[in-house]
C-alpha cells in the first residue's frame, strides 16, 4: 500500500527540487526584485505564488491517493469528504492567479517589450483560456475537474469527451487553462511574473506525470482505451 500510495512521487520530488533551484537562481536576474504592491515586495509575491502551487499540488496528491487507495477521506468524513476537499481545492485554485496578477503588477515595467506587443500577447493567451473554461462548464463540469472520480466510482464509467477544446487535447486544463498564468507577464511587462509563470506551468505538468497519470491508470486501467486525464468525461450526470 505504501508503495502504490507514493507511486510517481520520486519524479515529484525531482521536479520540486528543480523548481526551487531555478527559483533561487532567478532571484538575481535584473529586474526580478523590482517593485511592490500594497506594501508587499515583488519577491514576497513570487514566493507566495510558488508556495501556493506547491501546497495545492501536494494537497491534491495526498487527498487523491488517500481516497483512491482505501477511501480514507470518505471513511473519516463521510459524504462531506468531496465537498470539503473541493472547497479547499477551489481556495488554492483561486489564490493561484490572484498571487500571479499581484506579482505582475508589483513588478510591472521590468520586461522590456513594446507595450502593444504585451497587450496583444495577453489577448491571444486569453482566448484559449476562456475557451477552456467554457468547455469545462459545458462538457466536463467542475466536479470532474476536481477529481471526483477518485471519490465516486460511478463517474469512472463516463466516456471520453471530444467536445469543445477537448477535441484538440484531453489535457486542456494543463495545456490551455494554465495559459492564464502567463497573461500578467505580458500585460504588465513583468520579468518576475514571466519566470514564475514558467515555473508554475512546468510544475503543474510534474503533477500530471507524477500523480494524475498514475492515478488514471489505476482508475481506468480496465478500459480498452483508458482516459489519460480527468479532463476526459462528459458532463451528463450518471445514475
Amino acid at each position: 500500500m505504501k508503495k502504490v500510495f507514493f507511486e510517481g512521487q520520486t519524479l515529484h520530488l525531482i521536479g520540486l527540487a528543480l523548481l526551487l533551484s531555478t527559483l533561487y537562481a532567478s532571484i538575481n536576474i535584473p529586474g526580478f526584485n523590482t517593485g511592490q504592491f500594497s506594501g508587499v515586495p515583488t519577491l514576497v509575491w513570487a514566493l507566495l505564488a510558488i508556495a501556493n502551487a506547491i501546497v495545492h499540488q501536494i494537497f491534491v496528491f495526498a487527498c487523491w491517493r488517500a481516497e483512491l487507495h482505501g477511501k480514507h477521506l470518505t471513511r473519516l468524513l463521510g459524504e462531506r469528504a468531496f465537498v470539503l476537499y473541493s472547497a479547499l481545492f477551489t481556495v488554492f485554485l483561486v489564490l493561484r492567479p490572484t498571487f500571479i496578477f499581484a506579482l505582475g503588477w508589483a513588478n510591472r515595467g521590468t520586461l522590456y517589450i513594446h507595450t502593444w506587443v504585451g497587450y496583444c500577447t495577453s489577448f491571444l493567451l486569453l482566448i484559449p483560456f476562456i475557451y477552456t473554461i467554457y468547455s469545462i462548464v459545458c462538457f466536463f463540469t467542475f466536479r470532474r475537474a476536481c477529481g471526483i472520480d477518485h471519490f465516486d466510482q460511478t463517474y469512472r464509467r463516463a466516456p471520453l469527451v471530444h467536445q469543445g477544446i477537448f477535441q484538440w487535447t484531453p489535457n486542456a486544463m494543463y495545456t490551455f487553462g494554465l495559459l492564464v498564468l502567463w497573461i500578467p507577464a505580458f500585460l504588465f511587462q513583468s520579468v518576475a511574473e514571466l519566470i514564475i509563470a514558467a515555473l508554475s506551468h512546468a510544475y503543474a505538468w510534474v503533477h500530471y506525470f507524477a500523480t494524475e497519470k498514475p492515478d488514471m491508470a489505476h482508475i481506468y486501467g480496465h478500459q480498452k482505451e483508458p482516459p489519460i486525464t480527468i479532463q476526459t468525461h462528459e458532463n451528463q450526470p450518471l445514475d
